[in-house]
Order: structure tokens, then C-alpha cells, then sequence
């Protein structure tokens, strides 16, 4: 936990611009998750639902904000350089941007792209080349992509030898991580409840396969 909290690269983050698709909040939360970025924001619905076979559990780990005001969230978001993805003919490769700089990779959703809010606060609009019949590729596999082209710069840079987030958040995420894996170890435990009548049965008592 210390480890990944250290590694933490706290001016990468992403946000979700209407993405809809729960397959497709999994993947993403669990791209976030490995490239280890400093936090996910989302503006399409408060309660994210996604699916634990998806994400093996990364979401825990990702810090997150649900965005009402997209406005105001963007105008606090004046150090970063807001990397938009985009169609555009002007669209640069995803590959030109200097992603060691403090970055906000927004992502749309497949059907509409991002918002004319988001491209008007558009540092640069980014594309991925393609060069077979498809115009774009799904939403989660195109966060990836450019996640870990930031990843890759960012490793050779050394910012992943070096811890970028605040020490209170250090602390604080360290000491609230290890709580929660402490209640879920407990909760997996197995353990007895007796009946009134003296039998006993036990919980969450994992099946011996050999039997």
C-alpha cells in the first residue's frame, strides 16, 4: 500500500465526460488503476455501478469525484494542460503531448465524443491514429492507450521514483486502505453461529474441492 501510494502520480488525471457504460467505467477504473493516476472524475452519474469481475477490485484504490458543475471544475483545473479527445481534423497524435506536465486526459463517450464544454477549455484535442474501416476505438481501450503512453513518459522521467501526492493524503489514504482491508479480511473469515437449539453452523466457510 505504501508502495502505491509513494508511486501515486497525482498531476495525471482523467475525466469522464458522460461515459455511460458500466463494462465500460470497469475497464477504465481499472486502467486508472494500473497507470496509477492521482484521480478518476465522472459527471454522468452520481453512483457509479461497476462490475467487480471487470475491475478485480481496483476500484477501491482510485480516488474519485463525481463533477455537477463542469464549468467551475474546469476553471479549477487552470494548472493543467487539458488533453481532450477528439476527431477533429486538427487533432493532434496522442503521442505529440508532453504528459509529464500536470495533465487532465478527458475521455467522451463512443456516440457523442465530449461535450462542447470540454472542447472549449481544450488545451490540445488528441486523436489515435487508425488505418483500418473503423472511425474510433471503444472508450475504455483508448483511455489505456493513452494512459500508458503518458505511463511510459513519465517512468522514463523518474516521476514514478519520487512521491507526488500530499503527505496528509499519504496518511490519511494509508490509514483509511489498511482499515478497509482489515474489515474485509474479517468479514471473509469464517465464523460459527449457534442456534437456540444448540446446532451449529458456520459462515463464509470456503468448501473443501476434495470432498
Amino acid at each position: 500500500m505504501k508502495d502505491i501510494l509513494f508511486k501515486r502520480q497525482d498531476s495525471l488525471r482523467v475525466f469522464l465526460d458522460n461515459v455511460y457504460s458500466n463494462h465500460n467505467l470497469s475497464a477504465i477504473v481499472r486502467s486508472c488503476d494500473a497507470v496509477n493516476i492521482g484521480k478518476l472524475y465522472y459527471r454522468h452519474q452520481k453512483d457509479i455501478k461497476l462490475n467487480d469481475n471487470i475491475t478485480m477490485g481496483s476500484h477501491k484504490w482510485i480516488f474519485t469525484e463525481y463533477i455537477s458543475n463542469i464549468e467551475e471544475f474546469y476553471n479549477s483545473m487552470k494548472e493543467y494542460q487539458i488533453v481532450v479527445t477528439s476527431l477533429d481534423e486538427n487533432s493532434l497524435d496522442f503521442r505529440e503531448i508532453d504528459y509529464t506536465k500536470p495533465t487532465l486526459i478527458v475521455m467522451g463517450n463512443e456516440v457523442e465524443g465530449v461535450s462542447q464544454t470540454s472542447l472549449k477549455y481544450a488545451t490540445y484535442k488528441v486523436t489515435i491514429p487508425m488505418y483500418g474501416m473503423a472511425e474510433s476505438l471503444n472508450v475504455s481501450v483508448s483511455t489505456a492507450i493513452i494512459l500508458y503512453e503518458a505511463e511510459r513518459q513519465r517512468k522514463l522521467k523518474g516521476m514514478y521514483d519520487k512521491m507526488s501526492i500530499d503527505e496528509k493524503i499519504y496518511q490519511n489514504s494509508l490509514k483509511k486502505w489498511a482499515y478497509d482491508d482489515i474489515i474485509a479480511k474479517e468479514l471473509k473469515r469464517p465464523r460459527m453461529y449457534q442456534y437456540s437449539d444448540g446446532s451449529v453452523k458456520w459462515l463464509n466457510q470456503k468448501k473443501d474441492k476434495n470432498v
